[in-house]
């Protein structure tokens, strides 16, 4: 039985639509209205090896946050109901990516106790018509609905760009790490028994 999930979230503000397989090879489809945040999805999916597809309506012309926030709920959702019961799981990974002069660290316990702990306190402004503060907001819903707990540092950039795809490629690399079956751990990877 394949590790996969589909997720729908449809509210008066968006209408959100995920499919995920933990086992992919990396192919996506990811249309959100919002370019910048196709690409940085795009790149979770490639360097995560996730199959993945992503696609979103949503009441921009008031804002892009409730789109960034309910498609981080969303994917938290899918990632969470693809691990099922967990059994066999890394659980803990680290990704720490550089892009020319930034560099990402992103460590992750699948912990089922959400928590984030965000420092980036470079990301501030804009790209295109993308506020960088929602990068910060798509991290907790995903967080808060994957019930992890997940660490995101900005160690050094100055690029908005290059810092914020830095960290959606660790996040990929992380998540490809402790999402991934240890064929040593055949229980759930914890002395409660329980994630």
């Amino acid at each position: 039985m394949g590790r996969t999930a589909s997720i729908r979230r449809k509210t008066s503000e968006t209408d959100v639509a995920v499919e995920l397989d933990l086992d992919g090879v990396g192919r996506h489809t990811v249309q959100t209205e919002i370019p910048f945040l196709d690409h940085m999805l795009a790149q979770l999916a490639k360097h995560g090896l996730f199959d993945l597809s992503v696609h979103a309506k949503g009441d921009l012309q008031v804002d892009l946050h409730h789109t960034v926030e309910d498609v981080g709920i969303a994917l938290g959702e899918a990632f969470a109901q693809a691990m099922g019961d967990k059994r066999g799981i890394r659980r803990f990974a680290w990704g720490i990516v550089p892009l020319d002069e930034a560099l990402a660290r992103v460590v992750i316990d699948i912990s089922g106790r959400p928590y984030l702990v965000y420092e980036a306190p470079q990301l501030q402004g804009r790209i295109g018509n993308f506020d960088v503060s929602l990068v910060k907001e798509f991290m907790r819903a995903f967080t808060v609905n994957m019930k992890i707990n997940l660490h995101v540092s900005i160690l050094h950039g100055e690029n908005l760009h290059h810092c914020v795809e830095a960290i959606f490629k660790g996040l990929a690399k992380s998540l490809d790490q402790a999402t991934a079956l240890d064929p040593r751990i055949s229980e759930v990877p914890s002395t409660k028994g329980s994630l």
